[in-house]
């Protein structure tokens, strides 16, 4: 379902309400902020997507997608892909998402309450890494590059918690530790060889 119609006002009005979540979070986001960042009548945003609410879920949904589609391929890979060379770009790739790019999880954080439905906001980007990560990791078992009988899905739970969770939430939470992630990122490498592939 295309959520967004590719006139220029919805797309002004959806820029607009990214660019005053991420600066003013969903609280404080209101309907005269966004219409005048996006330079059109208050009245023209009620007309286009009839509340507030609706609009923050069209604008989350979009920006969501764009996000889950760079998740996608950073975690695609080659059949002849090593795993050292994939899990070493996997990380490196998330490190240099930008805070933009972050965005959408930090909206879809804050609002996050007893809420299922946004929750799955969430679990979405974590289900799309893990089954990138299980059909890698099956892979390269059948090719004999792990030596050890492991269940696939377990070490991509492993993988997704140390790469993307602490990737993710030091960049939500606005951890500046560009020098740090690198050291847990060669740090967990070396182990998760070593344990695996020795």
């Amino acid at each position: 379902m295309n959520l967004i119609n590719n006139e220029t006002t919805e797309e002004k009005i959806i820029e607009a309400t990214f660019k005053i979540l991420q600066k003013e979070g969903v609280k404080k986001a209101t309907t005269k902020k966004i219409a005048a960042e996006a330079g059109v009548n208050e009245i023209t945003i009620f007309r286009k997507f009839k509340t507030k609410k609706n609009l923050i879920e069209i604008v989350k949904e979009h920006y969501m997608k764009i996000f889950i589609d760079k998740i996608e391929n950073i975690f695609d890979f080659s059949e002849d892909e090593e795993i050292d060379n994939y899990l070493t770009s996997n990380f490196n790739e998330l490190l240099n998402l930008t805070d933009e790019d972050f965005s959408v999880m930090k909206i879809a954080m804050e609002e996050v309450q007893p809420i299922p439905e946004k929750k799955r906001i969430l679990s979405r980007v974590s289900d799309v890494i893990l089954n990138k990560l299980e059909e890698f990791f099956k892979l390269q078992l059948e090719k004999g590059k792990i030596k050890k009988e492991i269940n696939p899905r377990m070490l991509s739970i492993m993988c997704l918690s140390i790469t993307f969770q602490s990737v993710a939430l030091w960049k939500v939470y606005d951890k500046d530790t560009a020098d740090e992630l690198e050291a847990y990122k060669d740090e967990f490498l070396n182990m998760l060889y070593n344990g695996i592939l020795a």
